[in-house]
């Protein structure tokens, strides 16, 4: 402990593990402590199905039905991959993916007056869904095309859109596209949870349409990847490679002070000894007088027996159901996974829905899920406050990162790691800044 670093960092969830791999990576010192006996924070994967009972406060055990409770491994944060994401991207730089193996997620389904449709992942599909009509579908087409030809440094693809000013509700009627499919393209493809996107330029819709096409491009099913053994196995793999690049973990370890002088920090106290370091980052769990209540998620587990009905027996899906389908303002998503993942018991499911609160009854909110899931075995209701840093850490240099949000993909998680290594370093985030530095800091036992 009593040592200097450059950097100190507080938690293991998976934002503040890819930032430590990374710090470690460019040849910084790093500490990386937690107070919790397990790697993951808010982001872990719980086994046994025993310590999640426990941890939701129920009273019994898991019956028998459930199988063996080391077979389980439950995300607490249900969140996807987009195959041509950012996170994606991190893990090839970094290489961590040689410690983790990913199944392509089967299919994304969108919610439409009760009923749940595929979202249609090749041109075949588009031309038999039943999402659209015939004349549609041939608009929607030449929409696609457009998107997909679209490049912000080239004006001969704009067809008359001027992407920093055209609004996305302006490039819709452009294309003549109704109602239905403005809902599923917005809130199914370009992801996002309000409708505040169609008032602003076009670009990053454009974009955001262009990586779920690309992404569905490389596999075909869905453009979402999922690890075996749950979301935990992440931060892990994030925390081996700052290890082998000389980052010292600590678990298990209480935080008891940040210690600041002049208003910027200079260590972390724990157990009477004191850790110094330039800069820190944390989640939002340390520093409590640094941070603000932005809202809240719910989240919901379900352990079912059987797979959704009307996906087509998937092993693995997402649901999304659009805001205006069900008179809110954000949208309620449903990811679900299974034994075919290591993170169930063989024949069962795990449905995990999550949404922004938005009421004094937020499980009155996620009804609308709820019933295309039943018959469900158990579920497990949580209610989270989602943090925000209060300032920029450029002064402090304490950079906190936020707390994990509703989407179902980790683009956003990303855009927060982007952001605090650019305050923290002054430069702009470079993927090419992730590449391991030399070949043979893999050890012995990975060759």
């Amino acid at each position: 402990m009593d040592e200097e670093y450059d950097v100190i960092v507080l938690g293991t969830g998976l934002t503040e593990c890819i930032l430590s791999g990374i710090m470690s990576v460019n040849g910084k010192k790093v500490l990386h402590m937690d107070r919790n006996p397990y790697y993951g924070g808010e982001s872990s994967s719980i086994t046994p199905l025993e310590e999640l009972y426990k941890r939701f406060g129920l009273p019994d055990s898991p019956p028998e039905s459930m199988g063996r409770g080391r077979d389980w491994n439950v995300d607490l944060i249900p969140k996807f991959l987009m195959a041509n994401g950012q996170l994606v991207k991190m893990l090839l730089y970094t290489e961590v993916t040689r410690y983790l193996d990913f199944k392509v997620v089967e299919g994304s389904f969108v919610y439409k007056g009760g009923k749940i449709y595929k979202v249609p992942s090749t041109e075949t599909e588009a031309l038999a869904s039943n999402l659209m009509g015939m004349f549609e579908k041939r608009r929607f087409r030449k929409f696609l095309v457009f998107v997909a030809n679209f490049d912000e440094n080239d004006p001969k693809t704009f067809e008359g859109v001027d992407p920093k000013a055209t609004t996305m509700r302006d490039v819709y009627k452009k294309f003549d596209l109704g109602q239905d499919v403005i809902d599923f393209t917005g809130h199914a493809l370009a992801l996002y949870r309000t409708d505040d996107y169609l008032d602003v330029p076009c670009l990053e819709t454009v974009n955001r349409i262009k990586l779920y096409s690309e992404s569905l491009a490389r596999y075909g099913k869905s453009p979402y990847l999922y690890p075996l053994y749950g979301l935990g196995e992440l931060p892990q793999g994030f925390a081996r490679l700052s290890a082998i690049y000389g980052g010292t973990y600590m678990l298990n370890k209480p935080v008891d002070d940040i210690v600041m002088e002049d208003g910027h920090v200079v260590g972390v106290k724990s157990e009477g000894e004191v850790a110094r370091c330039k800069q820190l980052i944390c989640d939002p769990s340390y520093i409590q007088d640094r941070v603000r209540k932005a809202g809240q998620v719910i989240r919901v587990i379900c352990v079912l027996s059987h797979p959704i009905k009307n996906t087509n027996d998937a092993n693995s899906c997402q649901i999304i159901i659009p805001q205006n389908q069900v008179n809110r303002k954000s949208d309620i998503y449903v990811c679900m996974i299974s034994y075919a993942h290591n993170v169930a018991a063989q024949g069962k499911y795990i449905a995990i829905i999550s949404t922004t609160v938005e009421t004094s009854e937020p499980e009155a909110e996620i009804e609308p899920a709820l019933e295309l899931l039943e018959p469900i075995d158990q579920k497990f209701v949580a209610i989270s406050d989602l943090y925000e840093p209060t300032d920029d850490g450029t002064e402090s240099q304490v950079f906190a990162s936020r707390s994990y949000d509703a989407t179902t993909h980790f683009e956003t998680t990303c855009n927060d790691i982007k952001d605090i290594y650019k305050r923290m370093t002054g430069s702009e985030f470079d993927f090419e800044n992730m590449k391991r530095k030399q070949n043979d800091v893999f050890g012995e036992d990975e060759q």
